[in-house]
């Protein structure tokens, strides 16, 4: 029965143990084959030459952590599959990385994300908040990575977290730390094939103990998990239609603009490839993500078949290790099958902070280290600088990912609350950077630094807030034969209900009715603001405040390379004059007799910079600015 205690056999331990030894293998391989990673090109960016298909494996599992194998179907274990909706936002921010972010980022060859900031606008401040921006984000996001194994391990055989968390990020620290960029995509294809076997295995017995796909239906239905589509204009609502379409759009667009998508657009060997890699992984990450809320479905199908909900009865504590423990309850005959799920877990969890720690190095030693010593370092001691920025950044996610431990809610909840405090401003600046050519350093600085208090102090205050009551979870699975010793009461003998955090339950929809019907008071209205719109204030504020502050301080003239087209696409019917003003004072473009496009400064100015040269001219120097002109054109035969 499900309230046998669980045990991990000798098999589990050899199936988890061998993913394990290859994962490290992999990392060992690298670091003594090719060039040995001596240089920081083949180690951030596997010297540029990476075929497409790896490439797109590894950016696919770089987001599919635990935080999707266990945060997604325990929202639709508790709250309904609601989550599902999210795929349609992530699948329009891949279409535009496809149209904004290859062709913007592939042709500048950088290394960093964060180099394209000071190319932009020249200047190292703005370069330097979005990498603190970055830092902050990516460590927060591996410490939640690999919090989720620690909470799975504990719930199967009572594994201590903290040793599930010292294990994982030990094992990522070492393979990345020796292997580079080729480790990390090549390892990342090996624990995609595990992780990917571990899900299947789970809908197909799950399903089956629920009494086939249809019984699994016709009980979400039943149990109202099938609450997809709630169009309220609510913002309070904890998830719409809207919040998650839109919520979800905004953080898809921060994948797009971040140190992991970057290293792998950049590792390609052509522009061509590049865009292959999106087009290949928005489709399989739409199918992940479904596979992923289907499983929260057979989950509460299988324990209300079995009448026994564990998280209605206790056995377990926190929604995220409701499938572990399912795991342990479909597999409990069949030795091996819980150590390939617990693989799955950790490959996933593996996959993901590996990426983190090679974003973390690059961060580091390009947009830090480098800008410290002018860039006068050798390769030899930058590689050595980079692979050591590995081992602290995963001691630091070790404890961030203690500190977790300590929140609870669900890992979607979690992640999302933390990735809109940082994801959003920066979002919102390379938004602004792309997309509005009158943008200027200070609307940036001034933009992200009001965005980020905005959602630091929003997200801050709906995670800890102790009036601000937390929406209850949908009705359980039943409990009829479970053991009565593992019932508790959870209303009191004056008929209150007591809300915790972590283990929020009930069992009549009358309760729920009347906990929403309480109305949120001073500034518990503006805390109650659905976490999944708090990218979106994070992105509005900086590009309103940025481009209001660039438009009162004066614009500046920025190279078109760096600017996305959208006005000459989206306004080509307008009066010239009207695209004009749109595109304030980018450099413009001019041909010569053969066709060749080039920039040509305007004459008016008067002080002009050609980009290639950095060469300041005045109008004092007409004869000089003719002759350089004439030098730099395309079709010139001296070039």
């Amino acid at each position: 029965m499900v309230n046998e205690l669980h045990h991990f056999h000798v098999a589990d331990y050899i199936i988890f143990s061998i993913t394990m030894v290859i994962s490290v293998g992999i990392g060992i391989y690298y670091a003594l084959s090719g060039g040995r990673q001596r240089t920081t090109s083949e180690y951030l960016v596997g010297e540029r030459k990476m075929a497409f298909l790896p490439v797109a494996i590894s950016l696919l599992v770089s987001f599919e952590s635990s935080i999707m194998m266990l945060g997604v179907p325990a929202e639709s274990y508790v709250y309904g599959i609601q989550w599902w909706i999210c795929n349609w936002g992530y699948l329009f921010s891949e279409v535009v990385s496809i149209f904004v972010v290859v062709p913007l980022i592939h042709p500048l060859k950088i290394t960093s994300i964060f180099e394209y900031l000071e190319m932009r606008y020249k200047s190292w401040y703005v370069r330097l908040i979005g990498t603190i921006l970055g830092l902050l984000s990516t460590l927060w996001y591996m410490g939640i990575v690999l919090f989720g194994p620690g909470i799975a391990l504990e719930a199967v055989s009572g594994f201590p977290q903290w040793i599930s968390i010292s294990a994982v990020a030990l094992a990522a620290v070492i393979y990345t730390s020796i292997g580079g960029i080729k480790a990390v995509i090549w390892t990342d294809v090996f624990q995609s094939i595990v992780m990917f076997s571990g899900m299947a295995a789970i809908l197909i017995k799950g399903t089956i103990d629920a009494g086939g796909a249809d019984a699994v239906w016709n009980k979400a239905m039943n149990g109202g998990r099938f609450n997809l589509f709630n169009f309220d204009t609510d913002p309070t609502i904890r998830h719409t239609f809207w919040s998650l379409f839109f919520g979800s759009f905004i953080r898809g667009l921060g994948f797009g603009f971040n140190q992991p998508t970057c290293q792998r657009i950049s590792s390609t060997k052509s522009l061509r490839d590049a865009y292959k890699v999106i087009l290949l992984t928005a489709p399989l990450f739409f199918l992940t993500i479904s596979v992923a809320c289907y499983e929260g479905i057979v989950a509460f199908a299988y324990y209300q078949t079995v009448e026994c909900d564990p998280l209605e009865s206790d056995q377990i504590t926190n929604p995220n290790q409701v499938i572990p423990y399912m795991v342990m309850d479909i597999f409990r005959y069949l030795p091996g099958m819980p150590g390939l799920f617990i693989a799955s877990l950790f490959s996933a969890s593996l996959s993901t902070l590996s990426t983190g720690l090679s974003s973390m190095s690059a961060i580091f030693l390009q947009d830090i280290v480098k800008k410290i010593y002018r860039n006068d370092i050798s390769e030899m001691k930058g590689t050595i600088i980079a692979k050591l920025s590995v081992v602290v950044s995963g001691i630091l996610a070790c404890g961030i990912a203690m500190l977790i431990a300590q929140i609870g809610g669900t890992l979607i909840q979690i992640t999302s609350t933390v990735l809109s405090a940082f994801g959003g401003p920066l979002s919102g600046l390379f938004l602004l950077s792309s997309l509005c050519p009158w943008a200027n350093k200070k609307g940036a600085l001034v933009g992200t630094l009001i965005s980020l208090g905005l959602c630091t102090w929003l997200g801050m205050g709906s995670s800890f807030s102790k009036t601000l009551k937390k929406t209850p979870w949908l009705p359980p699975a039943s409990t009829d034969h479970c053991p009565f010793d593992n019932l508790t009461s959870w209303v009191d003998n004056n008929n209150t209900i007591v809300i915790n955090y972590t283990t929020t339950k009930f069992t009549s929809t009358t309760i729920e009715t009347t906990l929403l019907d309480q109305q949120p008071k001073g500034l518990d209205r503006f805390y109650s603001i659905s976490y999944m719109w708090f990218g979106g204030i994070g992105v509005v504020s900086v590009l309103v405040v940025g481009s209001i502050v660039s438009l009162l301080t004066g614009v500046e003239d920025v190279d078109p390379k760096y600017i996305f087209p959208a006005y000459s696409w989206l306004c080509g019917c307008l009066p010239k004059p009207a695209r004009e003003y749109l595109q304030c004072r980018m450099i413009p473009e001019t041909q010569d007799t053969n066709g060749n496009i080039y920039k040509k400064p305007n004459v008016d100015n008067m002080e002009l910079i050609i980009s290639n040269n950095d060469k300041k001219l005045t109008k004092n120097g007409e004869e000089e600015l003719k002759q350089l002109l004439n030098s730099q054109s395309p079709g010139n035969d001296e070039t």
